[in-house]
Formats: structure tokens, sequence, C-alpha cells
């Protein structure tokens, strides 16, 4: 039995790397300086294939209250790259998929629709949930709930049920310490999602995912691209003085779990695997923030450490999230020119090093209320 200790923590652990990803170097940005009429040239990493990372220029160039340190990165990629920074086995708790890989996507797809805001946003109490003999919290919580669900016969993998799910229906299934937060957001969701299921995909996600080309990014017809477009609460993108900015925290991870989970067995498999970015959340920020390696202007500290919630789509918001995924990628770079070449890595393994060392930590993470994470 699975010790009632956190399953992605637990997935983010299991690890042992092989993956190869660009070396250094890196185009130049500007970026103005305050101190000098001169203006400061800005890193840049190498491409990697992602339109995520591609479409970040006009937030790390003009950011107004996010800066990335590029010296303290340098520093701690002295010290990270001699970590072991495996690759993540993934098994689902209490026996879900059971080797049968199609029910391992449904489920995970299914879950990660609504894999958001899991802490009461007033009271800031974690939605918690006791089940199979284990107490569960968190987005560990809403796992739990999706298993007992199924033990109690509700077929919550099917796309038909979904589109037509009540409010009654979901205080069943996510009966817990409290009601779970966003709960008639994350019914929306589901309907939203189980419609396009039941009209296109036989009401299954495994369906969707193996009418994909086996890439996230194939003109039009890789995973993420086909999510975004086809599942809109996939679409998670921001406008930044009047720029395009690419983000798909949920697109990628719900595929990186995929990913992690089955590609040992030939199950599943992500030809450019390398052209994943983070998952810019509440908490990989909070650890580029404690090692120096991201810093906040005055105001946004302040907002932040006063709890006080910053809008989505805000400045403050789009550059939290950019200069996460833009410093992880650059510092995986640095890291990989310290490392053999058989051990270089990708950055979600730098995402899961970051989200395992500081998912704990008191130190408070900015509040956006928002379905994108």
């Amino acid at each position: 039995m699975h010790q009632p200790r956190s399953e992605r923590r637990r997935f983010l652990r299991g690890l042992g790397g092989y993956m190869m990803l660009a070396a250094a170097g890196g185009e130049s940005l500007r970026q103005a300086a305050a101190s000098t009429a001169s203006p400061q040239k800005v890193r840049w990493p190498k491409p990697i294939g992602s339109p995520v990372l591609d479409s970040l220029p006009p937030v790390i160039e003009n950011s107004r209250d996010v800066h990335t340190n590029v010296d303290k990165l340098v520093e701690v990629a002295g010290w990270m790259a001699y970590e072991e920074l495996p690759m993540p086995d993934y098994f689902l708790p209490m026996g879900v998929g059971g080797g049968d890989a199609d029910e391992t996507i449904d489920f995970i797809m299914v879950a990660d629709v609504i894999d958001t805001a899991f802490t009461d946003f007033t009271t800031h109490i974690k939605f918690q949930v006791d089940y199979a003999g284990q107490h569960w919290s968190d987005s560990d919580a809403e796992v739990a709930c999706l298993k007992r669900a199924m033990d109690q016969g509700i077929p919550i993998l099917d796309g038909i049920y979904l589109a037509q799910l009540t409010r009654p229906q979901m205080e069943k299934i996510f009966a817990g310490n409290i009601e779970i937060p966003m709960l008639d957001e994350k019914m929306e969701l589901w309907r939203q999602a189980g419609t396009v299921l039941a009209a296109k995909y036989h009401g299954r996600f495994h369906n969707f995912i193996r009418s994909c080309s086996p890439r996230l990014y194939d003109r039009g017809n890789g995973m993420v691209d086909r999510l975004v477009v086809e599942f809109p609460r996939f679409n998670d993108v921001s406008i930044y003085d009047g720029h395009v900015i690419k983000i798909y925290k949920l697109p990628q991870l719900g595929l990186w779990f995929l990913y992690a989970g089955l590609h040992k067995s030939g199950k599943f498999q992500i030809e450019d695997i390398h052209s994943m970015t983070a998952f810019a959340d509440y908490i990989v920020p909070v650890g580029l923030r404690l090692m120096g390696i991201t810093s906040y202007s005055p105001v946004l500290e302040k907002t932040i450490n006063t709890h006080q919630l910053i809008p989505r789509d805000s400045t403050q918001e789009i550059e939290i999230r950019a200069h996460c995924i833009y410093a992880t990628a650059l510092l995986t770079e640095e890291i990989n020119k310290l490392r053999a070449p058989d051990a270089q890595i990708i950055i979600p393994q730098i995402d899961a090093r970051i989200w395992t060392h500081y998912h704990t930590t008191d130190w408070p993470h900015h509040l956006t209320r928002t379905i994108m994470y």
C-alpha cells in the first residue's frame, strides 16, 4: 500500500536521467537597465522547438516587477549540476490503470482538466480527504476522489457522463474537509471537455491522444497543438503589451505524467520531449525566488507577502509565470554545460527538482484565482 505522502512528490523523485538537451549559448535580448543609458543584454537560451519559450521575449525584455538574475542562476547551476536530477517513473496510486494504458491515459487527462485551485483563497485551508486508509491533500486529494468515484461505480472517465454532470454529483464526488475550491468552475470544465469527447472521441481521452501525432508540436497535429484548440480550457495564453504569451501549463503537465508513466513500456511516446518547458504554477516561482534566481519589485513582494490576490492576466502574474519558464530553461542549459553527454537533462527535470524541494515551504506564493493552474 502506498504511504500517505504526495503522489506527485513520489513521481518527481522516482528517477534516472538520460535525455539530451541543446548545449549552452544564446542570443541576446534587449532589456532596459535602470542604472545606465546603455541597454543591458539578457542571456537567452537556444531554441528547443517550443512555442511557449519562443513567445516569451516581450515579457523578459520589458518586465516591470520580475527580474531573472543570470549571475545567480549560473552560480546555482554550478552546484545543482552535480545532483542526480533524474527522470521520473510515475505510477498512479491505489492501483489505477493496473497496466491498462488506455485507462491510465483517461484517468490522468480527466484529472488534468480540473487540476486547479486546491486551497481556499480566503481561509488558506487545503482541500483534504481520507480514503483507502490514507490521508490525501491538495491535488492528491483530487486523485483520491476520482478513485473513490470509480470504486463507487461512477463512470468518471466517460465523457458522456462528464458532459451531463450536476452540482450535487460534483459535491458527492468531491466530498472532503471543505468544498473543493472553484467547484462550479471545475464542473463546467468537465462538462465542456466531456462534450468534446462524447462528440468526437467515443467519450474517451485515449482516443483523442491516439489520434494525434506522437509529438507535442507537429504543424498543428501535435498533442499540445490539438489540446489547446479542441479543449479551450487548455489554451493557457495571456496578452502582454499586445503580444500573445503562451504558457501551456496543464496541457504539458498532463502529457508529462503520461510520458513518465508509460514511455518505458512503449505504450506512450513523445518524440520531441525536449521541447517541453517548466509547468508555470505557484510553487516553482517560489523556489526560484528563494534561491535568488528571480527577484521581485517591492510592490509585488508586498502584494505576495500580504496574501493579496493578483489578477489573472495582469502584468505581474504574466511576469511571474514567464520568468519561471525562462529561468528554468536557462538553468537547464547552464547545468548541461557541466554534465557529461550521457547525463544531459531536460527542463521538466529542473521543474521537478524545484517543485519537490519547495512544495511544502511556508514562504508565501502569489495568489491568482484561475482555471489555468
